[in-house]
């Protein structure tokens, strides 16, 4: 079938691209003799599916493009981890705990000075970060919309999904923009790498799936996509698309590598989300997407929560100047709560897994 052709090509060219990566975060910690002196490593954590590694090496590759020396064998090592969320998957996001899953075992790794800077994406990490680190490099942004990928690729875009379709999905954002189209649709919990969502939809155990079609470009993989979505059809999440790196706190060393990669366009934009995320006090059970691009020198921004069912949603733009970024990020959630008030919010508290989960999955 088509994705597992897919999957085999990308395994094959993947062995000699990710050769050099280290199984564990246990990487060689020896001293590089260069000539300059012996100086250590830069240690770069990641997460270890295909995507997280391609990356890290999209990071390595910018480093060394900025920093000649840094091409010295052994200059760069990438040292994987694995986190929670790569462990458990038969459980949704929001049964787990969080966002967080993603990112625990990498900051403790960077805490611990066992890896000196960490490779995120950014729609992973929560908005606070772990006392002693600053994440202060966001690399170019890759396109941010959801692609669309049904099983034959007959069905071109939501609306002409037949009624009762199975979608897979762990993203209660999508869950909830594609029931608010149709609420036949039954999403079920889809977790995994792209390759394995991706397989799983070849054996016919869903009809489509969405996935980030930043993620599919970064593996080469996006000829896979039937549909790239436009934001009046699927609104993205927040940071989708963008990578970010984070080391310690005074560790100028690693902030003059990184800060040399930062990209301040991306940046704002990611600001302003993340502003409009921590406004909304966001969790894994509210479904939740925002956007920031600018646009004629202006910033623009467009938000949207819903219920996980998509029986009620509530939108809201704005736009202001560049250096206003973060206000207008927290004015769009502000705005927000207002619109939706309290009772939204505390229906999302007291919602257990289980009836999110029912909401979603009803027959």
């Amino acid at each position: 079938m088509k994705f597992n052709t897919a999957i085999a090509a990308l395994l094959v060219g993947s062995s000699a691209a990710f050769a050099p990566v280290t199984p564990s975060f246990r990487a060689q910690n020896t001293a590089l003799s260069m000539a300059d002196g012996d100086i250590q490593p830069v240690r770069i954590g990641t997460r270890g599916s295909p995507l997280a590694l391609a990356q890290a090496y999209e990071t390595r590759e910018r480093l060394i493009e900025n920093f000649p020396e840094l091409e010295a064998d052994g200059a760069i090592e990438i040292c994987v981890l694995k986190t929670q969320g790569d462990m458990i998957l038969d459980k949704s996001l929001m049964e787990l705990g969080g966002k967080g899953l993603f990112t625990k075992e990498l900051d403790t790794a960077l805490l611990g000075d066992e890896v000196d800077i960490c490779v995120h994406s950014m729609k992973d990490v929560p908005t606070w970060l772990p006392e002693g680190t600053v994440l202060p490099c966001t690399l170019p942004r890759e396109q941010t919309n959801d692609a669309f990928i049904y099983k034959d690729g007959t069905v071109k875009c939501i609306e002409d999904l037949p009624d009762h379709s199975v979608i897979g999905t762990a993203s209660l954002r999508r869950q909830a923009q594609l029931m608010a189209k149709n609420p036949t649709l039954k999403c079920v919990n889809f977790r995994g790498n792209v390759q394995t969502r991706l397989r799983k939809l070849d054996d016919g155990v869903v009809d489509a799936t969405l996935l980030a079609i930043a993620g599919l470009k970064r593996m080469d993989m996006d000829g896979c996509a039937t549909a790239v979505l436009e934001w009046d059809e699927m609104l993205p999440a927040v940071a989708q698309g963008a990578i970010g790196i984070q080391c310690r706190e005074g560790d100028e060393r690693s902030l003059k590598y990184i800060e040399a990669l930062n990209h301040p366009e991306t940046k704002v934009c990611i600001d302003a989300e993340r502003a409009f995320l921590e406004a909304l006090d966001g969790n894994c059970k509210t479904p939740i997407a925002g956007q920031a691009r600018i646009i004629d020198g202006k910033i623009k921004f467009r938000g949207l929560i819903a219920m996980p069912d998509g029986s009620s949603k509530y939108d809201t733009e704005s736009e202001g100047a560049i250096e206003d970024a973060v206000e207008i990020g927290r004015k769009a959630g502000e705005d927000l709560k207002a619109q939706a008030g309290d009772k939204f919010f505390e229906m999302m508290v007291e919602m257990s897994p289980q009836q999110v989960v029912g909401q979603i999955t009803k027959d």
